[in-house]
C-alpha cells in the first residue's frame, strides 16, 4: 500500500544534522511495527502539490512552524486536496499542523490557543475505540509540541481522544479520515531537542522545565502503540482504486 506523505514543515536548520526529515521519521514510525507500507513524499511546503488525490492508496499530512489561520498558497491548495480527498474516501491521517488544517477545510476553526504551549509528553483519554485500534487502549501518552488547537469541530466530526489541555486531541471523520493533535512519530530525543533550541525563546524556561520534568516520572510515549493503530487504519481503510499491489 503506497501512502504519499505530505511535508508542510520542514526540520529546523540546528537540528537536520541530527535528525530525520519529516517524511523519513513517518516511514520509519509506521513501518516499525512491520507495517510494510510504501512511502513517497510530496513537499507541499516547498509547492509539490500531488496531481491527483488518487497517485497514493493514503495520505498523511505532517506538523509544521506555520499556523493554518497564515492562510499561505500552499495550505488554500491543500485545503482543497483534503476535500477532494474526504469526498472520495481516501485515508488521510494528520498529525499536530495536519490535524488542524483538515478540522480547518472541512469547517472547522483553530487558533493559537490561550491556554498556550503544550510541551513534553502529554496523557489523552481514548474516548471511542475503533478496530484499527490494536492493541486497545484507555490512554495514550504521546509527545506534544504546539500551541494552536481546534477550538471548533467540523460537522461530521467525532472526538476519539481527549484531555483537559486539549478537549479535540484526536477526531474521526467518518471511516476515512483520522488526527492527532500531538506527535506519535517524535522520539524523546527529538522532543528534547526542540525543548533544548526553544528553552527561553519560543516559550519560557519554567515550562521547558515543567516539559523535561514530564519525561523523567517513568513513563514514555506510546509510540509503538499508535504507530501499529495508524498502520492497521491504513491497511484497514484501504481503498478500492488501490494504485500500488501491495
Amino acid at each position: 500500500m503506497k501512502i504519499g506523505i505530505l511535508e508542510t514543515g520542514l526540520i529546523r536548520e540546528q537540528l537536520a544534522h541530527r535528525f530525520d526529515p519529516y517524511p523519513v521519521m513517518f516511514d520509519h514510525f509506521l513501518n516499525a511495527s512491520g507495517g510494510a507500507l510504501e512511502i513517497e513524499a510530496f513537499s507541499v511546503i516547498r509547492g509539490q502539490v500531488p496531481a491527483s488525490i488518487f497517485d497514493c492508496d493514503g495520505w498523511l499530512i505532517t506538523g509544521s512552524r506555520h499556523g493554518v489561520y497564515e492562510n499561505l498558497d500552499w495550505m488554500i491548495e491543500l485545503q482543497s486536496f483534503i476535500r477532494d480527498i474526504a469526498a472520495n474516501n481516501i485515508p488521510l491521517v494528520g498529525i499536530c499542523f495536519g490535524h488542524q488544517i483538515i478540522a480547518q477545510a472541512l469547517g472547522g476553526e483553530v487558533v493559537k490557543s490561550d491556554k498556550g504551549w503544550a510541551l513534553g509528553l502529554h496523557h489523552y483519554q481514548v474516548d471511542k475505540n475503533y478496530s484499527w485500534m490494536e492493541p486497545a487502549a484507555g490512554t495514550t501518552g504521546l509527545y506534544a509540541f504546539h500551541q494552536d488547537q481546534v477550538v471548533k469541530l467540523p460537522q461530521n466530526a467525532e472526538v476519539f481522544a481527549s484531555s483537559d489541555f486539549c478537549p479535540y486531541a484526536g477526531l474521526s471523520y467518518g471511516d476515512s479520515i483520522i488526527s492527532l493533535q500531538a506527535h506519535p512519530e517524535f522520539e524523546e530525543a527529538y522532543e528534547i531537542a526542540l525543548l533544548d533550541l526553544f528553552n527561553g525563546n519560543l516559550f519560557s524556561t519554567e515550562l521547558a522545565q515543567q516539559a523535561y520534568a514530564s519525561m523523567n516520572e517513568g513513563s514514555k510515549a506510546d509510540q509503538g502503540m499508535v504507530g501499529r493503530w495508524l498502520s492497521n487504519f491504513f491497511l484497514i481503510s484501504k481503498p478500492v482504486f488501490a494504485v500500488s499491489n501491495s
